[in-house]
């Protein structure tokens, strides 16, 4: 989606939905230690659950059918139901008084981009080129999508047909809507938009719908496309506001904490539903940017009214945590507390902390809330978040990682697993560095942006895998140390075989490196897929037009060829199983993240610098 800078009273918004897509069931390894079982959200019902409710949803690939093209489709699983109409009913918990939009005048933001002068010839020439591949790409997977699942959620990339993943109303579809007019694709910009007024908000193929996910994908979807063609085609507000009532059902509990993983049915018919005990902050606290733009295009302060409520929860609990200053992955949401005592900025907690400066950047700087919020957490971020990596060739660079905290809250134990989902901090760092003058943290920055490009290319196919380990520097001029790295393979090694028994630690950790095909440097790699994921390709979007500096096109064009060769199926591209496979296996999954962020930034890195100016929209 597109967000607005809000630098006078019209606001031009364009804004990415990005960001943090996920889902739990790939991530729950990486916190197990932790993470407190789910529970059902708090929802009456007399009919008995029929598939887990309330507990994050299995794999789509795994749950979610694939329709082959032409085919009739088969019956909807388990966990999703026959479209049913969304009744409406009065709300059991009314606001009796509303927090306005913020109404005072936008304050001066710094520039965040870099001043690009006069291009050469010769790079200019190459630019147009890679751009040119860019688009290549994503008409051919648009094209799939369009042939085989059209106004469906999302393409069964490899023998065609699709799946029902985000309540069935076209998540690909509107997704995709941004990207389809930034390349200038406006026929079938028009096309969608058409295919758009078809969808309707009162049926429903779900039982449970995911409040996050369908904000991100559809709400975020609606406006940024409306924002960015300058309102030109009004269906799509209207859209965005019939989604908006929906979703608003689900702020209807007592203290008007969302329902994250709501039973939109019951709740719609005035059934009495409070917010879970076992929630996911991101899924609570990244709801913030979309609901504040559908207020300000509507002006409807009611939505913005419901992000304020958990802003403010947010804020007043941030030092009250067990790692003063962040917020743990579980929040409990009925009572408007933080006791996990798991922390990363990865998936289950990444967009809460990502939106605090765009937040910031949408409402013009009007209030100062999300920068205090914003600024509490760089200390405990830089001081147990980020590290440095011992590597093979000394790079300068910087991951993001996670830590818990034992139950005496005296010890900070950190797990130096790095997500692909945390590529995100190196643009929200740079963004920060500049709106919030920050000038030492554009240091940071860079380090963060390098390091996910150093895991691309340090891999045998040149792609960062979804989570892996590596070993940490205790000083800040660490040097390589072949010995120290094979003793921490061998110690994450936790099977026991005949094969290892017996080695020396050095001995061992040689096999493990080999049998697991680890690159020199990584211990661990818990996951090793690649969903086609943006957040790397976001990150070095943002700081090469914060710095102008071509190695970073250099790194994107680098990654988008690497990314091209291992996900290319016949009809579109596709997620991956193993990044350090010779031959990956490609899996029948394509995210609506793959047309609506991926191939959006690798576009825009090689577009006219103007074209998304950072000083213009949020992203």
């Amino acid at each position: 989606m597109f967000l607005p800078r809000r630098k006078s009273t019209v606001l031009a918004l364009a804004c990415f939905v990005t960001f943090s897509l996920w889902y739990f069931d790939y991530l729950q390894p990486t916190f197990e230690p932790f993470l407190p079982s789910l529970d059902r959200q708090q929802q009456s019902s007399s009919a008995p659950p029929t598939s887990g409710p309330g507990i994050p949803p299995a794999k789509a690939p795994a749950q979610a059918p694939i329709v082959d093209h032409g085919e009739t489709p088969p019956f909807p699983p388990a966990a999703a139901k026959p479209s049913v109409p969304a009744a409406k009913a009065s709300e059991r918990y009314p606001v009796k008084s509303l927090f306005p939009l913020p109404t005072d005048a936008p304050v001066a933001i710094p520039q965040i981009q870099h001043t690009f002068g006069n291009e050469a010839p010769n790079d200019k020439a190459e630019r147009e080129n890679r751009l040119a591949a860019v688009k290549e790409s994503f008409v051919r997977s648009w094209g799939a999508y369009k042939k085989y699942a059209w106004k469906q959620d999302e393409l069964a990339p490899i023998r065609g047909g699709h799946s029902t993943t985000f309540g069935g109303w076209g998540a690909t579809l509107v997704d995709s809507l941004d990207t389809l007019w930034l390349m200038d694709l406006k026929e079938d910009y028009e096309e969608a938009v058409k295919a758009v007024e078809e969808i309707d908000f009162t049926t429903i193929q779900l039982e449970q719908l995911n409040v996050f996910e369908t904000t991100i994908r559809y709400l975020g979807g609606f406006l940024g496309a409306y924002d960015l063609s300058g309102g030109k085609h009004p269906v799509l507000l209207k859209k965005a506001k019939d989604l908006g009532e929906l979703l608003y059902g689900a702020f209807d509990t007592p203290n008007r904490m969302p329902v994250t993983r709501w039973f939109w049915e019951e709740g719609k018919k005035g059934a009495k539903q409070e917010a879970s005990e076992s929630s996911l902050v991101a899924e609570v606290g990244s709801l913030t940017l979309e609901f504040t733009r559908l207020a300000q295009l509507t002006g409807e302060a009611k939505y913005f009214d419901a992000i304020q409520r958990i802003t403010d929860v947010l804020d007043r609990e941030q030092n009250q945590t067990a790692l003063p200053g962040l917020w743990p992955v579980m929040m409990d949401a009925k009572r408007g507390k933080f006791t996990d005592v798991g922390f990363t900025l990865g998936g289950m907690a990444d967009s809460t902390y990502e939106y605090l400066p765009k937040e910031h950047m949408l409402l013009g700087g009007s209030i100062q809330q999300y920068k205090k919020m914003y600024e509490a957490t760089m200390t405990p971020m830089q001081k147990h978040i980020f590290y440095k990596p011992m590597t093979p060739d000394n790079a300068n660079i910087l991951f993001s990682s996670g830590v818990r905290i034992n139950s005496n809250a005296d010890l900070i134990v950190p797990d130096y697993k790095v997500q692909h989902l945390g590529c995100f901090t190196g643009g929200m760092v740079g963004i920060g560095a500049r709106i919030f003058d920050r000038p030492d943290d554009i240091r940071t920055a860079r380090q963060l942006v390098d390091g996910c490009i150093w895991a691309y290319n340090h891999t045998q196919n040149g792609i960062m895998p979804e989570i892996f380990a590596m070993v940490p520097c205790k000083e800040e001029n660490c040097k390589w140390d072949e010995e120290k790295w094979l003793k921490a393979v061998a110690t994450r090694y936790d099977r026991v075989d005949r094969i290892t028994e017996g080695m020396s630690d050095e001995e061992k950790g040689r096999w493990v490196a080999e049998d697991q095909r680890l690159p020199k440097g990584f211990t661990t790699i818990s996951d090793s897929r690649y969903i086609l994921r943006p957040e790397a390709i976001e990150s070095v979007f943002i700081f090469y037009r914060m710095t102008g500096e071509k190695q970073y096109q250099d790194a994107a064009w680098k990654m988008f060829q690497a990314i091209e060769n291992c996900t290319r199926t016949e009809i579109a591209n596709a997620a991956i199983d193993d990044v350090t496979a010779k031959k990956p296996v490609k899996d029948e999954r394509m995210e609506s993240f793959w047309l609506a962020e991926t191939l959006k930034y690798f576009y825009a890195i090689f577009a006219d610098p103007q074209m998304m100016s950072l000083d213009d929209y949020v992203l």
